[in-house]
């Protein structure tokens, strides 16, 4: 299955959909291209919905790291909405789960950045 990446800005949240599997080979490498170019155009609130990732391999989670790790170089945040049972175990198994910024739907991941530019203000 080809990876599908769209992206939707709502009032400067950028969110993210991912469609597909992220594993070796182009599939990491244009999900990594693609995380890149939102931090390259200065989005700074950014929500990754993996609702519709059927699968995740270790080059895949490296990716996602990646783009964890480069998202703070650049001063910007990501947060990760509707993780299925699988990428939460993935997760979990790795340590990672407690790293990033999880929400049970891309709705309360958006609103918890109006939250905490509140709490910050």
């Amino acid at each position: 299955m080809v990876l599908t990446i769209t992206e939707q800005d709502l009032d400067g949240i950028t969110a993210v959909s991912v469609k597909g599997r992220i594993v070796v080979g182009e599939e990491s490498s244009a999900f990594r291209k693609k995380m890149e170019g939102l931090l390259l155009a200065d989005k700074k609130r950014i929500v990754l919905n993996v609702a519709d990732v059927t699968y995740i391999d270790c080059a895949g989670v490296g990716a996602l790291v990646a783009c964890f790790n480069n998202a703070r170089l650049h001063g910007a945040t990501l947060k990760l909405a509707n993780l299925g049972s699988r990428f939460r175990e993935i997760l979990q198994v790795t340590g990672l789960l407690t790293v990033f910024d999880t929400y049970d739907s891309e709705a309360v991941a958006i609103q918890s950045f109006a939250t905490s530019r509140h709490n910050h203000a």
